[in-house]
């Protein structure tokens, strides 16, 4: 279930994005069309976990940093590295990065009903946890934009091939999402990030692609797909935290 009041979105937005030319742009002029519809209600939302999120705050620091603003889920299960690079994204860029936390009580709640590690158990308690962890913090985080920019890319998994550049996000509230590197490949975006000294999770260089909850993310072989490291004891078609995806009345996700 979601909680995020539904927007009325501009007439004028909505052409913009059902016309299709905004979907051949660069990720630069998607971020700043962004700015000049929504700031200063629109923010990034990173995880930390990917050099995706890191190249488009860069990018949106270079296009307009008076405008570029920043937040993200600690969700309590996060690795160090993770914390570390969020330390380093701060001094770097001198921005303030607006975290979210769940709300304790229900942390506490489903830990003593489901145990510390339920989301072994089935996909429907995995989903369980990472709604109560990052669902519902997302929500409050939504509430206070009206878009909001993410780093999905169609080659990251099956679950993100219909990805487009913009889109009327109906699974929280109607916002507008803006995905800048639609057309980058895991290639541009990791050349990019070394060109351009961006900082990054250390564990990408231990074969995480992909970083999320310490208990919910491994390394991954040569050729294994970005996300095989997420949630890998279940099947590719599942592992979404329901963010992206939205979360089924039966908790399910999918």
């Amino acid at each position: 279930m979601n909680f995020v009041e539904r927007l009325q979105v501009p007439e004028q937005v909505l052409e913009e994005v059902r016309n299709g030319a905004i979907h051949s742009w660069s990720a630069e002029k998607i971020l700043e069309w962004g700015f000049d519809h929504f700031a200063p209600r629109i923010a990034l939302s990173a995880s930390f976990g990917s050099p995706e999120g890191m190249v488009i705050f860069d990018l949106m620091h270079r296009t307009d940093p008076s405008r570029s603003r920043l937040f993200t889920i600690d969700t309590g299960r996060l690795p160090q590295q993770t914390y570390d690079l969020m330390d380093r994204i701060r001094d770097r860029y001198g921005c303030e990065i607006e975290v979210f936390f769940p709300r304790p009580e229900q942390v506490e709640q489903m830990v003593r009903r489901e145990g510390l590690n339920l989301f072994y158990e089935s996909v429907e308690k995995r989903q369980r946890c990472c709604r109560v962890r990052k669902g519902e913090p997302l929500e409050r985080a939504l509430g206070d934009l009206d878009a909001w920019i993410t780093g999905l890319r169609p080659g990251q998994s099956v679950t993100r091939r219909a990805v487009r550049a913009v889109e009327i996000d109906e699974t929280h509230g109607d916002r507008i999402k803006l995905n800048p590197l639609i057309r980058w490949s895991r290639e541009d975006v990791e050349s990019y990030a070394n060109q351009n000294q961006v900082p990054v999770n250390a564990l990408h260089a231990q074969g995480y692609p992909s970083v999320g909850c310490a208990p919910c993310s491994r390394a991954v072989e040569p050729g294994e797909d970005l996300r095989s490291g997420r949630w890998w004891w279940e099947n590719s078609e599942t592992r979404e935290c329901g963010i992206h995806t939205g979360f089924e009345s039966d908790g399910s996700g999918i």
